[in-house]
């Protein structure tokens, strides 16, 4: 509760006093030793390490200035180029902002379809275990990220403007809430329709946004793109190129293959799902099962080392789901998403194993791609001992890491239902023995966690790209193919919806400054 600044103090305040005025007012002014009329709370976030859980403010009397709008940050210099962003996920959405801000217009490419249109397709895989290649959890407005909770903490302090980002979504629909929290959230409810107010900025700007448009093929004479061609054999032509596709669009790569684009094998994690009722996280949090009012529904964050290798929770979802993420027929991925008021009965974390390439020396012969026709392996056996449907292999948390048959599963939120597998056999050995080793070290770093309440679901397996698209450190273009710039997820420079965002900013930035310098 040290005082940052003459005018900025930290103070501790319980749940239920968190929206007490007069009662943070008085601390402020016992701190500053002065009257205050009014606070502004800078920075808000839970301290649960005693028996209560208190909330941690920073709080000042003074506002910061307002935020420039958007429009207010446009420079109309370059007006005459145009640029192909692929991909409207977060690289590409805050990509085409920045380009806009730089007088530059985008023409971004998506293979799926807008957010509204996008939701027929989530029931259909939810409901009818029907994948759409294109239009799916991963692929559409907004990217993965759309209906994947929302979380945008992120440790890429050094990458950009986090507070810009956080502006923009502000000023597109989302709370304000954001600005404040050390783990901000928005919510699977809610971004759809900032998502699509993005949208709407971007072409009120004279951007163009072409749903259902997938890529089929590059452009490219000599060593230079000029443009790409689509599943309908239509070419679109532009002076620059952004590739910002996402982590799962396995097309692409081929096409940089097709092509003699180099591409780097990029070490990533697999493993599994694992489900708790959220009453028993609380209570290990927080030591009460029914939270105090304002209380957010508790998350944790666990690794350890296995074998020389890390183990670690992955987009821990409090109050969360577990949903159907494949991107394929014929293969099961799982992935966890929260509304914004984390209201499930259930918590979810991907709990992933790091791989390198010694541990899959086996697919040495897939050169560049030898982590993703592993992980496309897995996918596909998980598949196999399911039921053909989307239904995915389970097992008690319990009888995972002791090896045995579960005889009967706990409820779950998983809508298209789960089906009792030996996930500790379907696994590769050396991830299933990391993953049992690594839970036992998290038993005793989390009192409770290790419980037969819990299901292990597979498979968590896109935790992120096994794959680089490389780029020039300076100029952000690939060094073979001029006027083409790797960017997001997709390309293995980014790592969620914040650090996706600020590294299309840094593209964006890259383009400009390379049209300025012809």
């Amino acid at each position: 509760m040290n005082k940052n600044n003459n005018n900025t103090v930290e103070i501790a305040v319980s749940p239920k006093d968190l929206y007490n005025d007069s009662l943070i007012i008085s601390k402020l002014e016992n701190k500053l030793k002065t009257k205050v009329s009014e606070y502004h709370v800078l920075r808000r976030s839970i301290d649960a390490r005693g028996k209560d859980p208190l909330f941690r403010l920073r709080v000042s009397p003074n506002q910061d200035a307002a935020y420039p709008s958007f429009k207010n940050t446009i420079n109309l210099s370059c007006q005459s180029k145009k640029v192909i962003v692929v991909g409207a996920g977060p690289a590409g959405y805050f990509a085409a902002l920045q380009l806009i801000r730089q007088g530059i217009t985008p023409i971004i490419i998506e293979r799926g379809k807008d957010v509204r249109e996008r939701r027929r397709d989530l029931k259909a895989i939810q409901q009818e275990g029907i994948v759409n290649p294109d239009s799916n959890y991963c692929f559409g407005e907004g990217g993965a990220g759309t209906y994947s909770d929302g979380k945008l903490y992120t440790r890429s302090h050094k990458k950009g403007n986090i507070k810009d980002i956080l502006h923009l979504l502000v000023e597109h629909g989302a709370k304000e809430d954001i600005l404040i929290d050390a783990h901000p959230h928005i919510g699977s409810n809610k971004l759809p329709q900032i998502i699509a107010n993005i949208r709407q900025t971007i072409e009120s700007f004279g951007g163009q946004v072409l749903f259902n448009t997938r890529v089929t093929d590059f452009i490219i004479k000599g060593t230079k793109i000029l443009g790409i061609r689509t599943q309908n054999d239509d070419e679109i032509m532009a002076d620059y190129t952004i590739l910002a596709t996402g982590h799962s669009a396995r097309d692409i790569f081929k096409l940089c293959q097709k092509h003699n684009i180099l591409t780097l094998y990029k070490p990533f994690a697999l493993g599994v799902r694992i489900e708790h009722p959220q009453a028993l996280i609380d209570e290990i949090q927080y030591n009460q099962r029914k939270r105090e009012d304002n209380l957010p529904a508790a998350s944790y964050s666990l690794v350890c080392q296995v074998e020389k290798r890390g183990v670690y929770s992955f987009c821990m979802c409090p109050g969360g789901l577990i949903v159907p993420a494949s991107t394929a027929p014929g293969e099961i991925v799982v992935n966890g998403m929260s509304l914004s008021r984390r209201d499930s009965k259930f918590a979810n974390s991907g709990t992933v194993v790091s791989i390198e390439d010694e541990d899959i020396a086996a697919f040495a012969g897939h050169g560049s791609f030898k982590g993703l026709a592993f992980q496309q392996e897995v996918e596909q056996n998980v598949f196999s001992h399911s039921d053909g449907s989307q239904k995915a292999p389970a097992q008690r948390l319990t009888d995972f890491v002791m090896g045995k048959n579960s005889n009967s599963l706990n409820e779950s939120s998983y809508i298209p239902g789960l089906i009792s597998k030996p996930v500790h056999k379907i696994l590769p050995n050396f991830i299933s023995q990391r993953l049992r080793d690594g839970i036992k070290q998290f038993s005793k770093k989390m009192k409770g966690y290790y419980t037969e309440e819990a299901n292990v679901v597979a498979t968590e397996s896109r935790t992120s790209c096994p794959i680089t698209i490389p780029r020039d450190k300076i100029s952000y273009q690939h060094p073979q193919i001029s006027n083409l710039f790797p960017c997001g997820e997709g390309a293995g420079y980014a790592g969620g919806i914040i650090s996706a965002a600020l590294d299309g900013q840094n593209v964006a930035n890259a383009v400009a400054k390379s049209i300025l310098n012809t």
